[in-house]
């Protein structure tokens, strides 16, 4: 049995805090992506998604329907750890198209407690370190595909 050294540059257990990080990313990503599901139709039909938001000419429901694929649906299968980097993918797309063209290069914003990080920015920064480290061994992506993944 291992013992448990804090400060010990030797990893304890690195796929379950890939597992936790999946864990709680992807719930926080779930719970926008079901929120902009269940109020679809007011949301498509806002000033916000017909005016703001163009994503290759569409406005409305056409973007909305993707963020809530990306943000909802794979957040899900980023939790089980599903098609991992397929799924990053769409969730980096997402973000990086958030915090590049709907809020263009607000990185950093000046808040209410003082200066604070865009929360796509954030996310896109998770979502890329989880896309190079890959899911780890709790996942369906190592028990379909084996140690290749």
């Amino acid at each position: 049995m291992k013992k448990l050294v804090l400060f010990s540059p030797k990893e304890i257990n690195r796929d379950l805090g890939l597992f936790l990080i999946r864990l709680i990313v992807g719930l926080l990503m779930a719970f926008y992506g079901y929120e902009k599901l269940i109020h679809f139709n007011e949301m498509a039909a806002s000033e916000f998604w017909t005016k703001n938001v163009n994503f290759l000419g569409m406005s409305g429901s056409v973007p909305l329907a993707l963020t809530v694929f990306a943000e909802f649906f794979c957040s899900l299968f980023l939790i089980a750890g599903f098609l991992t980097r397929i799924n990053l993918f769409f969730l980096l797309f997402c973000m990086a198209y958030i915090f590049l063209v709907i809020f263009p290069f607000s990185i950093l914003d000046k808040g209410d407690n003082g200066y604070q990080f865009n929360d796509a920015f954030l996310y896109f920064i998770i979502y890329l370190g989880l896309f190079f480290t890959g899911p780890g061994k709790y996942s369906l992506d190592q028990r379909l595909f084996g140690k290749n993944n």
